[in-house]
């Protein structure tokens, strides 16, 4: 049988990626995404949009956020489809900005936000998991901290094995994520009482200075929540026919995952009051209980358990990608570039993402999401929108096998977007934190530079000796 086709790609995506397998296709590509989407996400913050915005009008910010991923969405559907290689956004700022100038800086900088984002990712679902896990067993002595740092490794352990075998595992846990949104949506559809589903605040929408803060901390929650519609990007080098099945993936999973969150939230408000709902950490247990009892309630608790560790599972996967390619390309330390010699997986990036996740963990989740989604503003979203642009001015010798529909509109409307969100003054924090680490990183990079001599401060090569002056 031949081999699904693959667009040529330049040596330093090509390399990495050649060690790996592609046996990913657009039904595992698609799991990985939604998993990650949904994991713990929708099922603790569905309270905190509900006080973000003071009622039931915070449905406006799932909508926003929609909107936004799908633009987003189609940002990472063309550099994926053109640069299919392990590690995603990494590759794509390297190849947009000019791999010999700054190229070098904009890859080097994400690499540098991965050290601090990867460990809040993982970190701020393993605490969600943790408060429902307390739900569940009340009598158990464990702090959130410590059951977090259980899940940890056991993600750890799950995932030390072939992608084949991970793909498999990534459908399997979908369906189970899938039995417990349905079963919440279905049953309540059933019991829904509209009038109280849509028991809007006096002034609930009038346009004022708190409205538009509050609609921007709801949709920086909710697109915390769409967040992992890129996964698929980060393995782009274990996925088969990548320029198809890459782009089909992002938005497929976007439009799911979209329509099955604006479903919950309603009837879910529609059973419970919303003010009950905003004060919550288990709403969706709370839901269930509610209309059919403790057991139900705790049938459904372990549905959102699994629920969790496979979005645990599917992010540690992207994440650990990043970090190997990099080792793999040697642009970080090349110990990461290790590959298992029979299962030809990532191992030492795998575990060290694992182990810089584990202090984080007796943080507070709200605070863990907040640094986690600015910091990947400044780093991430907002340059690689620009990447985009970068690509089709000045890299035309790339190959753009999928073209993002309605372009540039879609990545205007997402660099907006990204902008809006990080406006809220709660924010002002997070958003110094994440210039400082800016500046740090670059300063970082220039030391690198002077020790490796490369760009910017290379030593200049004589044109009669043909070597460094």
């Amino acid at each position: 049988m031949a081999s699904d086709p693959t667009p040529q790609l330049p040596p330093d995506i090509a390399a990495p990626s050649s060690k790996l397998v592609r046996s990913m296709g657009l039904i595992q590509s698609s799991a990985v995404n939604m998993l990650n989407m949904i994991g713990i996400g929708p099922f603790i913050t569905i309270g905190a949009i509900l006080s973000a915005m003071g009622g039931p009008q915070a449905i406006l910010g799932w909508l926003l956020g929609a909107l936004f991923s799908i633009c987003d969405g189609m940002v990472y559907a063309e550099l994926g489809a053109a640069m299919p290689g392990a590690g995603g956004a990494y590759i794509y700022f390297r190849e947009a900005f000019n791999s010999r100038t700054w190229g070098q800086l904009f890859s080097f900088l994400f690499l540098w936000q991965t050290i601090f984002t990867a460990p809040l990712s993982i970190s701020a679902a393993c605490v969600g998991f943790a408060q429902y896990f307390r739900y569940a067993f009340p009598h158990i002595g464990l702090s959130l901290g410590s059951v977090a740092v259980v899940v940890i490794v056991v993600i750890a352990f799950l995932l030390y094995r072939p992608i084949k075998t991970v793909g498999q595992m990534s459908v399997l846990m979908l369906i189970v994520v899938l039995v417990a949104m349905f079963w919440v949506i279905t049953a309540g559809l059933i019991h829904l009482n509209p009038r109280m589903a849509f028991d809007m605040p006096p002034g609930a929408f009038h346009f004022s200075k708190s409205f538009v803060y509050g609609l921007a901390s709801a949709t920086l929650i909710a697109m915390y929540n769409y967040g992992g519609y890129a996964n698929i990007s980060y393995l782009g080098g274990e996925v088969r026919n990548p320029t198809k099945n890459i782009p089909r993936a992002v938005v497929l999973s976007v439009l799911i995952v979209a329509l099955l969150y604006l479903l919950m939230s309603v009837v879910l408000i529609g059973t419970i009051p919303w003010r009950e709902a905003a004060t919550s950490h288990a709403v969706v247990s709370e839901f269930i209980y509610k209309l059919y009892g403790w057991r139900a309630a705790s049938l459904m608790t372990g549905l959102i358990l699994v629920a969790t560790l496979s979005g645990i599972f599917t992010m540690t996967l992207g994440y650990s990608r990043i970090l190997y390619a990099a080792g793999a390309e040697g642009n970080f330390f090349k110990v990461f570039g290790r590959v298992h010699p029979t299962g030809h997986f990532p191992t030492v990036s795998l575990l060290c993402i694992n182990a810089l996740a584990l202090p984080l963990c007796w943080f507070s989740l709200e605070n863990l999401i907040s640094a986690l989604m600015i910091i990947q503003i400044i780093f991430q979203f907002v340059p690689q929108v620009i990447a985009v642009f970068a690509l089709h001015i000045f890299r035309k010798d790339i190959e753009l096998p999928f073209r993002m529909w309605l372009y540039p509109l879609p990545a205007v409307l997402a660099m907006l977007g990204w902008a809006y969100i990080a406006i809220a003054p709660e924010q002002r924090q997070n958003v110094g934190t994440a210039l400082g680490l800016v500046l740090l990183g670059a300063g970082a990079y220039l030391i690198r530079a002077r020790v490796l001599s490369t760009w910017p401060l290379a030593k200049p090569v004589s044109s009669t000796t043909g070597r460094s002056a």
